[in-house]
């Protein structure tokens, strides 16, 4: 029986990514007020904006139940007896130690192994990816676990913001803190590293960021995969994709919406790419 992938919201796998690779997505919570939504399921990245923007209320995150997980690892035990779960950094989130945890919740006799990503968005969704194709060429579950483990270091993103306030008023800022302060009519550029966000540069324009994010797509001697994520605007995602491509025609691109629970942390101007490859 091959091994199953267990991954989270965060991750922003494309639906029919998602589906074809057989990979099970376990969704984080977005709170407005009383209101509790399940991250990309009971809230779409465009409903999320249009309460955050009409809703005096500031939304607030949470991780999954244990329960959540527990019921997926249970019904995946139907199917097989090892199962790996890729998560956001655990730097940035609980949902790692809840996902641990969870395993000793369940009713059915199974491997659990948990992976913490070390980053988020797609450049988690790109190690969950990576384990699911693995897996699904009948790899043993240790097998999978080495190939994941190795493809950490081989992913990056880069972010371009409006503002930086988001993460400020959510306690993910880190070291971009350093690129708060005088931020009028500056696009402040971030990166993950160790699995904490830092500072990538800063630019007076949004054209100069999105200039910025494809010379960072520049910098590798082989791309594997990539992938370009925004939020209610597609206008700027679709302008860099079109971009991209004129030099990196045989690379796949893929095209993701940043989810709700990211975007409480981000506001409505993030525009980001992800890359596996080598530099």
């Amino acid at each position: 029986m091959p091994v199953k992938i267990v991954t989270d919201s965060v991750a922003d796998l494309p639906p029919q990514l998602v589906r074809e690779l057989g990979i099970t997505v376990i969704p984080l919570n977005v709170r407005f007020g009383e209101e509790v939504y399940r991250d990309g399921i009971d809230l779409t990245t465009e409903q999320f904006y249009d309460k955050l923007l009409n809703n005096r209320i500031l939304p607030v995150t949470s991780v999954p139940s244990p329960g959540s997980f527990a019921e997926a690892y249970d019904k995946l035990a139907k199917e097989t007896d090892e199962i790996l779960v890729v998560t956001i950094s655990s730097k940035l989130s609980g949902t790692y130690e809840v996902a641990v945890q969870s395993a000793g919740l369940m009713r059915r006799k199974c491997r659990v192994e948990v992976l913490d990503s070390k980053g988020g968005a797609m450049a988690e969704g790109f190690i969950a990816m990576k384990a699911a194709r693995t897996a699904n060429e009948g790899a043993t579950l240790d097998k999978v676990i080495d190939v994941a483990q190795k493809t950490i270091p081989r992913v990056e993103i880069r972010a371009a913001f409006d503002t930086l306030e988001y993460l400020r008023r959510g306690g993910r800022i880190g070291k971009a803190q350093a690129l708060m302060g005088s931020m009028l009519n500056i696009n402040p550029i971030i990166t993950l590293k160790d699995g904490v966000v830092e500072p990538a540069g800063r630019t007076r324009s949004r054209a100069k960021a999105i200039e910025r994010l494809y010379n960072f797509a520049t910098t590798y001697s082989s791309i594997e995969a990539m992938a370009v994520e925004d939020g209610p605007n597609p206008q700027d995602g679709d302008f860099l994709v079109e971009k991209l491509n004129s030099k990196f025609s045989k690379t796949p691109i893929y095209r993701s919406k940043i989810t709700p629970v990211i975007s409480t942390h981000t506001g409505p101007g993030l525009l980001l790419i992800a890359i596996m490859g080598d530099k």
